[in-house]
């Protein structure tokens, strides 16, 4: 997939939703393509004592489920639908997942794409 058809499936899973009075979830939705060109998705939790997890893991978790480690390209969304890049626990999640972060493509705008890399300089594993 483009990253066009990507921003398209993570606007389509935007659905925020307060479960209760403690826990809000979907305001954030990620959608990754691995090197296998399988699509996972996922969205955000958000809990009153900070228990919950950002979309980027909720994604990454499904694709692990799945036996795959090799993320492509990641198209995370604010809940207005705007690309927004990846929090620092994201980017070091991805990092360490991913063995070339030079290969994981992230939109970080409705224009702009750029490499893990460029999100996370001086990788402490390098």
């Amino acid at each position: 997939m483009n990253f066009n058809e990507l921003l398209a499936e993570a606007k389509d899973l935007l659905a925020p939703t307060d479960i209760n009075q403690w826990v809000s979830v979907g305001s954030v939705a990620t959608v990754l393509e691995t090197e296998n060109n399988h699509i996972y998705k996922g969205v955000c939790i958000d809990t009153a004592c900070s228990l919950g997890f950002c979309a980027e893991h909720s994604a990454i978790a499904a694709m692990i489920t799945s036996r795959e480690y090799k993320i492509k390209k990641i198209v995370t969304v604010n809940s207005k639908g705007i690309p927004i890049p990846p929090c620092g626990r994201c980017r070091e999640i991805m990092s360490q997942i991913t063995d070339n972060s030079d290969n994981v493509q992230i939109m970080i705008g409705t224009e702009k794409v750029i490499s893990l890399t460029a999100l996370l300089p001086n990788d402490w594993k390098k």
